[in-house]
């Protein structure tokens, strides 16, 4: 089974802009989301800085990483 398929995980995000900007300037690099089949996932928030909007970032996402865990993207579907 040694497929190049990538991982596809979907989440939420709720984050208003000065949440986000805490995040950003480094008081926090990591953001933890609950996925949609309920589990904890961390990745760093610059991952998810050109999703920003000035009320900050809100939506249904899609992350894929590859077999060796390592981010490949997060796309925003809606």
């Amino acid at each position: 089974m040694n497929g190049h398929t990538a991982k596809r995980i979907k989440f939420k995000i709720a984050l208003d802009a000065d949440k986000y900007l805490s995040y950003y300037r480094g008081s926090a690099q990591n953001i933890v989301v609950r996925t949609e089949d309920n589990r904890n996932l961390k990745f760093p928030a610059s991952a998810v800085k050109k999703f920003l909007t000035h009320d900050g970032i809100f939506g249904l996402f899609e992350i894929q990483f590859d077999e060796n865990n390592k981010l490949i993207k997060i796309i925003q579907i809606n």
